[in-house]
């Protein structure tokens, strides 16, 4: 992939990532709803939850039609007799206001409709009204418009403000706003909880563009003056009366409903309205509208107007690009890093915003960014991995050596190994210790001399082992056995090659005076199966062995270093080495001077290895070559 060709597909992917982004932003700016909500709730219910419940304002309170009340009764829906009892109760006990959400919709009789209509009218009072709608309305409807409403019969509408008690729910089933203002067919009016504000405070909200005004205060609210609603906690957490204990204790009801506001509604069992909340899976309706008043009254709302949904689009839109920019800068794992920062952060701004009652959208970001950045992710993955490819080839373009057994094979059969074969094989990793201050110290030439000579000393031993160099790594070397063709001695050979080495390393480095220089040599052996290929440009190609069974021989000269050995082996080796063998190599194998389980890097679970330093190696060196 050429870097021009590379360089326009990035600048094509980070353009589709900026439309992407502000396509998201503008569509959260303008309020339309999406699938990116469900995933707005999840992390908003989290975030409720991470708050956990607060005191609820002591000026609203719930006379609750519960079950207590509905047993005393003996029936449901209550007749309007027992409602007049219980509001003038209500009024009786010193209320500021009533809100009645209770659907009083036609006529019973007229004794006791007129009876209810006098007692509604003996305090502020207001009465619900329902509202049915359509499934989708026209995106240019700026408030929700009922189709039709079940309004209160005329005699209770006609001493009491009538509003509509209706709650936007998500796909959830959660109310997560209430309508302040509906659209209906006597015009723009004010919702139940809107009315019931003004009735306890003696003076209707104000509306104003983005919120209303309170009391000498504004409450600023989300698109289309909905109310997003603060939840206080479980069903309980406003304060609520049975309407029973009200009728039985009037004396004890004055000190709970003076000066407040109350709202009448239901709370009985498999009766009235019940919605889903973070806190409670059935918290009834008139505890949702509450949570609106009680909102309204002590300036809790959520915040979330024109100001945080903009704050939310700059914050998608700027993580996007900061997240593109850093996977086309940074090296992938940094960028993984910085990129995931960035989105932790905004997670905690949320949450910290919350906190203080903003509601910030956690989502968005989320949503804008990961397509692009996973998107140039890829793209920077593939052209790294492109490169690094033409790297490798053109490394192996300028050796066309193969050791003296591959080369003839190749030569007799000229298309060995074009379909690549999996066998197992034993693997040696062998290096020198203090190679890199002797070459400092001897400079190019002395030291490509005493490499040479190191080189010529692995390919005796592994020769004589009947093994096989596949590669030199300047002070090192890798070591195959049963390589091109597998055999049942290549355990075998490859241990008595591993001490052979060691042995014959450690006789070099004293007798050329490098001992001053040359601390030690290491080795790593692993038996294992392995893929067997060539690689390489077509017109000039290199066998290589790949796969786990190398990987683990390589990390195993970095298990050496650290515990102070020269020769590690694994016990995969070992162990096929001694089925294998009947002779002083099995004794040696099979006893050790150390044997651990050791982590590799890389590697998930760890590694049974047998460990020996360059004097036991020696030592073991020695009665093998005697007894062999």
């Amino acid at each position: 992939m050429k870097l021009k060709l590379y360089a326009c597909l990035v600048a094509l992917v980070m353009l589709a990532g900026v439309i992407w982004a502000g396509a998201l932003a503008q569509s959260h700016i303008a309020g339309r709803a999406s699938v990116l909500d469900r995933l707005e709730t999840v992390l908003l219910d989290l975030r409720i939850l991470i708050k956990g419940p607060r005191e609820a304002p002591r000026d609203v309170v719930i006379v609750a039609i519960d079950d207590k009340t509905v047993t005393a009764v003996g029936q449901y829906p209550v007749g309007r007799n027992f409602l007049t009892a219980l509001v003038e109760g209500i009024r009786d006990a010193g209320a500021k206001a009533l809100a009645v959400d209770i659907l009083l919709i036609g006529k019973s009789d007229e004794a006791a409709d007129t009876g209810l209509a006098k007692a509604l009218a003996s305090l502020p009072t207001v009465v619900a009204a329902g509202g049915q709608f359509p499934l989708e309305q026209a995106a240019e409807v700026l408030v929700p418009a009922p189709e039709a409403e079940l309004r209160p019969y005329e005699a209770f509408s006609e001493v009491a403000s009538v509003g509509l008690v209706n709650v936007a729910t998500d796909a959830g089933g959660t109310p997560r706003h209430i309508p302040l203002i509906f659209k209906t067919g006597q015009g723009l009016a004010p919702s139940f909880g809107m009315l019931a504000v003004g009735k306890f405070l003696g003076a209707p909200p104000s509306v104003m563009a983005d919120g209303i005004r309170i009391a000498g205060r504004v409450q600023p609210l989300d698109l289309h003056w909905q109310q997003p609603l603060n939840y206080y906690g479980k069903g309980g957490a406003i304060r609520t009366i049975s309407a029973q204990s009200l009728l039985d204790d009037p004396a004890a009801a004055r000190d709970a409903l003076g000066g407040h506001l109350v709202l009448l509604g239901v709370t009985a069992s498999a009766v009235g309205d019940r919605f889903s909340t973070p806190f409670d899976p059935i918290l009834p309706g008139v505890e949702v509208l509450s949570t609106g008043v009680a909102n309204l009254l002590d300036g809790s709302v959520l915040l979330r107007d024109s100001r945080v949904r903009l704050c939310d689009a700059i914050a998608a839109v700027s993580i996007t690009l900061l997240g593109m920019a850093v996977v086309v800068f940074l090296p992938l794992a940094s960028a993984t890093i910085v990129y995931l920062l960035l989105l932790l952060g905004w997670l905690t701004a949320a949450v910290i915003g919350f906190n203080q009652d903003i509601w910030l959208n956690a989502a968005l970001p989320i949503a804008a960014s990961v397509p692009p950045v996973i998107a140039l992710a890829v793209l920077r993955e593939g052209f790294d991995w492109f490169r690094v490819r033409r790297l490798v080839a053109a490394r192996e373009a300028l050796s066309r050596f193969q050791a003296p057994d591959l080369a003839r094979r190749i030569a007799d059969d000229p298309d060995f190994l074009q379909v690549p074969r999996e066998q197992p094989v034993a693997i040696l990793f062998i290096d020198l210790a203090g190679y890199t201050t002797l070459s400092e110290k001897l400079g190019p030439a002395r030291t490509r001399d005493v490499l040479k000579a190191f080189h010529t000393l692995v390919v005796n031993e592994a020769a004589r082992n009947r093994g096989l160099v596949l590669d030199f790594m300047g002070d090192g070397a890798m070591i195959g056995f049963g390589i091109p063709d597998a055999a049942l001695r290549d355990a075998e050979d490859a241990c008595r090659c591993a001490f052979d080495l060691v042995g014959a390393v450690h006789d070099w480095i004293k007798t050329s005076g490098l001992n001053a220089d040359i601390r030690e040599v290491r080795l790593g052996g692993h038996y294992g199966p392995v893929v067997l290929s060539r690689l390489g440009h077509e017109n000039q190609q290199q066998i290589a062995a790949t796969g786990d069974c190398v990987n683990v021989a390589s990390r195993l000269m970095e298990v050496g270093k650290a515990r102070g050995a020269s020769i590690v082996l694994s016990t995969a080796l070992t162990t096929a080495a001694r089925s294998a063998t009947g002779n002083s190599l099995r004794e040696a194998l099979a006893r050790p001077p150390r044997l651990e389980a050791v982590a590799i890097r890389g590697r998930v679970q760890e590694l049974e290895v047998a460990l020996w330093t360059a004097d036991e190696a020696v030592r073991e060196r020695s009665g093998i070559s005697a007894t062999t």
